[in-house]
């Protein structure tokens, strides 16, 4: 009996974030869109609103009306960074998650989240810009 090992990774389809339905059911997404679908769900999901996992998220609406200014972004930094590396274990390499929390380019009133991360098993950066 021969046995065959698969050199990729299997291809397994996740559910879309958000969720959708299409005429051949709900809409499904690849895994590197799944992973950062994740990284969406985190950024705009606040604490306290998911029952059964309150500590979950980190709330980018309640940042928008912040002062844009050194304090808010080492907090939401740090508040970020936990969410994330909790939601993206197994998926994310946990010593390459960067986060980067601060004023947009010649925007002051912007807050700009830049997340950079290495996929585990493929060993490919991504990085993700968030404008609030």
């Amino acid at each position: 009996m021969t046995v065959q090992h698969e050199t990729r990774l299997p291809r397994v389809a996740y559910m879309k974030f958000p969720f959708r339905l299409e005429r051949e059911g709900p809409a499904t997404s690849t895994r590197m869109d799944h992973i950062r679908e994740q990284v969406m769900q985190v950024l705009f999901t606040s604490p306290g609103e998911r029952v059964f996992r309150p500590e979950f998220g980190f709330g980018a609406r309640r940042h928008v009306f912040e002062p844009n200014a050194a304090p808010l972004w080492e907090l939401a930094r740090n508040r970020l960074f936990g969410s994330l590396a909790e939601a993206l274990a197994g998926e994310v390499d946990p010593k390459t998650l960067e986060v980067e929390v601060g004023p947009g380019p010649n925007e002051p009133e912007v807050l700009l989240v830049t997340i950079t991360y290495t996929i585990a098993a493929l060993q490919k950066e991504e990085s993700l810009s968030f404008t609030l």
